[in-house]
């Protein structure tokens, strides 16, 4: 009995320590939530541009992150819309001095780094410092730290300067192995999603397109490069086509860098420019904070920015996807709202379901018949990416985006031979009618199924092609030419006439603003942002978890299976994810 008493203290003393200490965490995090009151930005700080978390449109905040918890150590998203604003106030706030970027790692898309390398080339108009310290460029990293006054590089790091590389998974010998074969449907002889499927390599039409594109985004790579650092297009693509940058010296002979130095050093040379003394920390301010710190200007007239990032689906959106139902409802709210006066919709997305696609450009055009949308295209913005632009008044986009792929294209996969000759599994079936199981994943397709889902992908294409050829105000035949299921760069897709304007998110609430006709506004965003709890209750904890175990590489083809699997109905999307290195 008295061993039984023992056991039960114990058990209530657990239990008591355990909640006393989720009350702790509890009270912790909601502190965190709760207060309200905004950073205080000392004189002489110096913004610490770390770009080491990935970038996203928006940030994503943990509170239980530097808690030191078993709970999730993938770090949340830095946000571009931040970024740029912590940018653009700091330039004109006199209690900032200057710009610290530390390129521990750049992980982002070109046209999103574009953004943020004019907004510092603007910044420099303020006659404030700008510096860089790296370990290891990556040609990302050295594309945003070259408008840098500095350019320091650690004695033993190296500058990647030779030239981008975009590469594509091929996995026909892994469906052939697993005996699963693939149903192909598409239109266009450029609309390569379905290749890695059926090829083990590129097709010419594909590598055509990969190639035009390509070499287009580096042609504003070493355009912007050359501006800031004085040196000849012609002398930086002989550094990069013979890879002359090998080590640091390297990187000095040529001027890519200012200064080769271990950070201590450079941080030696910032205390100089601040005229702190060696003993005193310097006062740096993370883009969170000084954003955070950030007076709200009022204004009765407001620009919406929606925000549609990630793959399409019908549905509700999450952090990494696009739900049709979810934009949707909010163009009606904001359709509804009389304080806004236009709307701008900012897309980085590879495009996904054509259905949820052609429900969201319903709504897109009815909504510009009552007020003014403009569509701002980050990274990416094509095939059902593009679609949803082309319902908008205007479309602005950067030189490098990524965009067009006006296509679509159906899949349906026959595991027939892996459920019978790797499981032991056979399958018989009764129907009412000739194709009541048409689509079946266990069973050989006739022609005539064939045919019918080939009609149907063939009637989505003329749907697509008809309705761009209207928003972009031109014959079917013309886009057409243009069409195929290409892919463009930005400054390609605007000579083709399938954007307006160049430019980023600034210059499209501009446009918004002018269409409506107002010169006091407000930008405000949408959707409004979940808070960390919400999210705790869906799938974003266990794919964070999923992505740490992984590493980021390995699961992006972790990814790539997923979306296989989970690809229903016709499709309007890019191939695969197209990752640029």
């Amino acid at each position: 009995m008295l061993q039984f008493l023992k056991f039960v203290g114990a058990t209530i003393v657990g239990l008591f320590l355990f909640c006393l200490l989720g009350i702790f965490i509890l009270m912790g995090i909601g502190s965190s939530f709760s207060s309200s009151e905004k950073p205080d930005i000392e004189e002489n700080s110096v913004i610490l541009l770390n770009l080491s978390r990935p970038l996203a449109e928006r940030s994503t905040e943990d509170p239980f992150e530097g808690l030191n918890l078993p709970v999730n150590n993938t770090p949340a998203k830095l946000g571009l819309l931040e970024v740029i604003q912590t940018i653009k106030n700091a330039k004109n706030d006199k209690k900032i001095k200057g710009i610290y970027i530390n390129t521990e790692g750049v992980s982002s898309g070109y046209a999103a780094l574009k953004e943020i390398r004019d907004a510092l080339v603007d910044f420099k108009k303020s006659n404030k410092f700008i510096y860089a310290y790296g370990e290891y460029y990556t040609e990302g990293a050295y594309y945003l730290s070259s408008v840098a006054d500095k350019i320091y590089l650690n004695p033993i790091g190296l500058v990647e300067f030779n030239g981008l590389y975009s590469e594509v998974p091929f996995i026909k010998g892994v469906l052939e192995k697993l005996e699963v074969k693939p149903e192909i449907f598409r239109v266009g002889e450029f609309k390569s999603f379905i290749e890695p499927l059926i090829l083990d390599k590129m097709s010419d039409a594909n590598r055509l397109q990969v190639t035009s594109y390509l070499n287009s985004i580096y042609s504003v790579y070493l355009k912007d490069i050359s501006a800031s650092r004085k040196i000849d297009i012609p002398q930086l693509r002989k550094i990069s086509d013979s890879m002359l940058v090998r080590k640091a010296e390297d990187a000095l002979t040529y001027q890519l860098i200012t200064n080769i130095g271990y950070e201590d050093e450079i941080l030696g040379v910032l205390r100089k420019e601040l005229k702190v003394d060696k003993k005193d920390k310097i006062k740096f301010v993370t883009v969170s904070s000084y954003y955070k710190s950030l007076e709200t200007k009022y204004s009765k007239n407001k620009i919406a920015v929606l925000f549609a990032e990630g793959d399409i689906n019908s549905g509700k959106s999450t952090d990494e996807s696009i739900g049709s139902e979810t934009i949707v409802n909010e163009l009606r709210k904001l359709r509804k709202d009389d304080k806004v006066k236009a709307i701008v919709l900012r897309i980085d997305s590879p495009g996904g379901s054509a259905l949820a696609s052609d429900v969201m450009w319903r709504e897109i055009m009815l909504t510009r018949k009552e007020k003014p949308v403009i569509a701002s295209m980050s990274n990416v913005a094509a095939s059902g990416g593009y679609y949803m632009a082309m319902a908008c008044d205007t479309i602005v986009a950067q030189e490098n985006t990524i965009t067009g792929s006006i296509g679509i294209f159906g899949v349906l996969f026959n595991a027939e031979n892996l459920l019978r000759n790797k499981i032991g599994v056979t399958t018989d079936r009764v129907t009412t009618g000739k194709y009541s199981d048409i689509g079946n994943p266990v069973r050989p397709m006739t022609a005539q199924e064939r045919q019918i889902i080939q009609d149907n992908v063939e009637r989505g294409y003329e749907t697509f092609t008809t309705k761009a050829a209207q928003g972009r105000r031109m014959s079917v035949e013309d886009l057409k030419k243009i069409a195929s299921g290409r892919v463009w760069s930005g400054s390609q897709a605007k000579e083709n006439g399938l954007v307006d304007i160049i430019g980023g998110l600034d210059v499209a609430i501009e446009i918004a603003a002018k269409k409506a006709k107002i010169t006091e506004y407000q930008p405000k965003y949408y959707p409004v942002q979940q808070d960390f709890f919400a999210k705790l209750s869906g799938k974003s904890k266990e794919e964070a978890l999923i992505r740490e175990q992984l590493g980021e590489e390995t699961y992006l083809y972790y990814k790539t299976l997923q979306k296989i699997k989970n690809l229903q109905g016709v499709q309007a999307r890019l191939p695969f994810d197209l990752v640029i290195r």
